[in-house]
């Protein structure tokens, strides 16, 4: 057999991954042209992937912007309770039932020694914080983190410094953070007065370090050793933790595939999953272009599959039994607030950083975002809206109250909703056509796995048979028109419909505001008759809708 080089067999084995991806058939959805106006989506309980792991839909807070200090944490306002901490936004998290949350960054942690964010806070250290050229006072850190963590019900995905810090420091907070008593890290915790651990699961080995932006950055090789390191020494502390290695920090990085392929090379028999990274945005990539932005969740699908591949390939290589998850620990659309004084804090305090203000398309894509990761939840384990609050977030604050963000309702449905084990549907659309930018660019969609023929329709769905509940996600990418839609119940049909919603509008700009938060809000939708295993509906144009069924 001639010999291949290695970078070439990569290569290919790649675009036959990724050609599956389109299709994909075990837990996705398949999508086929149809050749009438009419969407069909055929629905069977017995098609069900392994249940949704909850940490799929988490979020995210990192000390940036305005994220922590005047986002969930503002001892100065008539609105904090005694450990400082702001009850709107306590209740908002509790309401939501986010359950998890990534924490300290992003950017932030790849500088950041967590022992300044620990003891009286008197003693605390006000830094130069350089990755946002930002002041960290430092006021909020670890305990605080997992105090509010446990009065809003989340889950503590903590990030660990593998920029400038080192595996032996990662170790350490492992050890304040999961070891009971009689260590040096342990007694250390109990003497800030927490006496009882708090038994952290989810790990992630330092944050894109990939990026020629990131502190510590460095190659592949190097990273996965020191990956490596820090996950041997932390299973020596605790060996329940579960670990995530850094992956590439998006599709468009040129060493996207390669990095991941040579991280897990140096580090897979100490990790359990690899992370995914990425932004979407009705810019660059698109030209403005609403209809083409509406397609942008479909790279989402080709992302994962691609990375799926690389991790399959590295377990075979190894030969090993062990089947690695993915983190997609940051998720959102972002393109508005990316250069100058947005990304800049100019050495203050909490400066307004990142404050993107979302609109109505916006909302509809990243429910297209929630659809994909629903139908990709056999792989996808842990996933995290970047961010929570104020800082490209859903839930934007002020003095004396907060508001909710366009994208916030699809967030949402998503954690009341998407329960139990999603279905591996097939979906005949009508579709339509894009134009794909220049090979290599950022608008070759052909690239990003997006063909020219996009379906108007875009769907997902779940089953949670303990409750004896369907639901089922459709976005509508027509921007004109409303779409006739047909779901065909293979197995039985539901009994009933309980509850039908949707997001749309006339303005695919339009956005909520202090002064007007309703503008942009869910509103009923018709609840569609179901006979002879067919359900009918007519899904509004430019829409995101969600239909909860009893079995």
């Amino acid at each position: 057999m001639a010999s291949i080089p290695r970078r070439r067999f990569l290569q290919d084995s790649f675009r036959v991954a990724a050609g599956t991806s389109a299709g994909l058939l075990c837990g996705r959805t398949l999508f086929a042209q149809s050749s009438t106006a009419l969407t069909r989506v055929y629905l069977d309980s017995r098609r069900m992937a392994p249940a949704i792991d909850r940490n799929l839909f988490g979020s995210f807070l990192e000390h940036l912007g305005r994220a922590i200090y005047q986002g969930i944490y503002q001892p100065d306002s008539k609105l904090a309770d005694a450990n400082g901490f702001r009850k709107d936004m306590l209740e908002e998290i509790r309401r939501l039932g986010v359950p998890l949350v990534r924490y300290p960054g992003g950017n932030f942690v790849s500088g950041y020694n967590w022992l300044d964010g620990v003891g009286p806070k008197k003693d605390r250290p006000r830094k130069l914080e350089k990755a946002w050229n930002s002041i960290e006072t430092n006021q909020f850190g670890t305990n605080e983190f997992m105090a509010w963590c446990k009065l809003v019900g989340a889950k503590p995905l903590m990030g660990l410094n593998l920029g400038t810090s080192t595996p032996e420091m990662a170790a350490a907070l492992v050890e304040y953070c999961n070891v009971k008593k009689g260590t040096k890290w342990s007694d250390l915790r109990r003497e800030h007065g927490i006496a009882e651990p708090y038994h952290g699961e989810h790990w992630c080995l330092g944050n894109e370090m990939d990026g020629p932006w990131q502190i510590g950055h460095m190659t592949a090789m190097e990273y996965g050793m020191k990956a490596a390191d820090a996950g041997r020494q932390m299973r020596y502390v605790d060996s329940s933790v579960q670990l995530i290695a850094c992956g590439s920090s998006g599709p468009t990085m040129p060493t996207y595939l390669e990095w991941d392929r040579e991280v897990l090379e140096q580090c897979f028999q100490y990790v359990n999953g690899i992370s995914l990274h990425r932004y979407y945005g009705n810019a660059e990539e698109t030209g403005g272009d609403s209809a083409k932005y509406m397609a942008l969740n479909l790279s989402m699908d080709r992302q994962i599959a691609q990375i799926e591949a690389v991790c399959d390939y590295v377990q075979g290589r190894m030969r090993s039994p062990k089947k690695l998850w993915l983190s997609f620990d940051e998720w959102n659309v972002w393109y508005r607030e990316r250069s100058g004084s947005a990304v800049n804090g100019g050495g203050k305090v909490a400066p307004h950083l990142l404050e993107e203000i979302y609109n109505l398309e916006d909302a509809l894509l990243v429910g297209g975002l929630v659809n994909s990761l629903i139908r990709n939840s056999d792989r996808v384990r842990v996933a995290c809206l970047a961010q929570l609050v104020n800082v490209i977030a859903p839930i934007m604050t002020n003095g004396t109250g907060l508001y909710r963000q366009t994208i916030y309702y699809p967030y949402a449905w998503a954690l009341q909703y998407a329960r139990g084990s999603a279905l591996s549907l097939a979906v005949e659309s009508p579709t339509y056509e894009v134009a794909s930018g220049p090979a290599g660019s950022r608008s070759d969609f052909a690239a990003l796995g997006i063909g020219n023929a996009v379906p108007y329709v875009d769907a997902s769905a779940t089953i949670d048979k303990s409750a004896g509940r369907y639901c089922v996600f459709l976005f509508n990418r027509d921007l004109a028109s409303t779409r006739e839609v047909e779901l065909i119940w293979e197995d039985a049909a539901p009994s009933r419909i309980l509850e039908s919603l949707t997001l749309t509008g006339n303005d695919l700009k339009a956005h909520n505001s202090f002064e007007a938060p309703q503008n942009v809000a869910p509103k009923p939708f018709d609840k569609p008759t179901t006979a002879n295993n067919r359900t009918r509906l007519q899904l509004p144009a430019r829409s995101y809708t969600v239909l909860h069924f009893a079995v």
